[in-house]
């Protein structure tokens, strides 16, 4: 169907459905709880929706997201001094909160993997939960060990981490996160993984490491940046930065690694 047919004679529930990702019945649903009632009804009384009910139904799905429930959500959209800007301009502002706390969790998460310690942080659970969040590196304690108990960066790694106060754990975090950021910032600037500031900031992840964790040469941070790609839960967290940040913090890794002639 075409924009103007749809002008015309409306969107069919199952075509809105089928644009919007979602199922008849959870149209149905809205339509029950006054969310999003059709804009008219056919001759023979079917829902027909207007371009005005989609666009309401992206803004519901949309705070859906952001973890609203549905009441609340239709007490926002039917509140009549909001317009439909500042309706957009709040959920940015939720999604970028949102965003940021996803990027700590996966840093917290890429920080205590690359670390390789003991699963033990020196830490009381609730220092932990302020510095870490949802995240519990003791999880993956048993996992790690076994497979690099018996490197030398895993001692040194273990050995480290366990006199970090949590003031020490803030600042490793904190800086993680910048790392992270000014790769992901690369990346979203258009920059090459080649490029001096992809590089700069795999650099920096590097030294990073050597500084806080273990040390760490430029190989041996090549085969970290491998791994970032091949193991599903490290991929995973930079994916939820942003969408193929994994594979280019690996290639700007090999890349500086190329750089020094390693």
């Amino acid at each position: 169907m075409t924009q103007s047919e749809r002008t015309r004679f409306g969107i069919s529930i199952g075509e809105l459905a089928d644009l919007a990702g979602i199922t008849v019945r959870t149209l149905h649903h809205y339509d029950q709880i006054a969310l999003l009632r059709p804009g008219f009804r056919s001759a023979a009384g079917y829902r027909c929706y207007t371009e005005g009910d989609a666009d309401r139904l992206a803004q519901v799905l949309g705070y859906r997201e952001l973890g609203f429930g549905l009441e609340a959500i239709r007490a926002i959209l039917d509140d009549p001094n909001t317009d439909p800007r500042a309706h957009l301009l709040r959920q940015r502002a939720l999604l970028a909160e949102r965003i940021d706390r996803l990027r700590r969790i996966a840093t917290a998460i890429d920080t205590t993997l690359e670390a390789q310690t003991m699963g033990t942080t020196g830490l009381t659970p609730a220092e932990k939960l302020e510095v870490f969040g949802e995240f519990n590196p003791d999880l993956y304690a048993e996992e790690v060990q076994q497979c690099w108990g018996d490197t030398d960066a895993y001692r040194q790694s273990a050995d480290r981490a366990k006199g970090y106060t949590k003031a020490d754990w803030q600042a490793i975090m904190a800086e993680g996160e910048a790392v992270t950021n000014a790769l992901a910032a690369a990346m979203k600037a258009g920059r090459a993984e080649s490029s001096t500031e992809a590089m700069d900031a795999a650099e920096q992840a590097r030294q990073h490491i050597s500084r806080w964790f273990y040390d760490c040469p430029l190989e041996m941070h090549r085969n970290l940046g491998d791994m970032y790609v091949s193991d599903e839960r490290f991929t995973a967290t930079y994916e939820k930065i942003a969408r193929g940040l994994a594979q280019y913090v690996h290639d700007a890794i090999h890349a500086n690694a190329d750089r020094a002639g390693a």
